[in-house]
């Protein structure tokens, strides 16, 4: 019966206390996890957003009116969405196109934000350049 009761050195028992330090360490390892899956998905928003405006910048400068749709087939279809937005400005020398996605939260307790990306392009209007 002595065999079965393990003792450390100094003679008092220690069984479970791995298991109670990893269920006290489990939900801080669990942020952290979740902190770098938001901080990677928030890089693939920043992503989406400049890809959409350099898209509807280039279509808009060669094909009017034609900008804001491009813009918005170059965002992933999950992140299209009534509260994504696309502003196309123009003048007679360049079209400015800004590209505002939101960050869903995936910690819970942080609020979302947005992201806001702009791109300019030379405007190719051959009605507001010349031939």
């Amino acid at each position: 019966m002595d065999r079965l009761r393990r003792r450390n050195s100094t003679g008092t028992k220690d069984r479970g206390q791995a298991a109670l330090e990893y269920v006290g360490f489990l939900p801080f390892l669990l942020l952290v996890a979740l902190c770098g899956i938001q901080l990677g998905w928030a890089a693939y928003v920043v992503q989406q957003a400049q890809t959409a405006a350099r898209t509807a910048a280039r279509v808009e400068a060669r094909e009017p009116g034609a900008g804001g749709a491009a813009g918005r087939a170059a965002i992933r279809e999950g992140l299209r969405g009534a509260s994504t937005l696309i502003d196309i400005a123009k003048s007679p020398d360049a079209v400015t196109v800004t590209v505002t996605i939101p960050i869903k939260s995936i910690v819970p307790g942080v609020g979302g934000s947005s992201v806001t990306r702009t791109a300019v392009m030379p405007n190719d209007d051959p009605e507001v350049t010349g031939p």
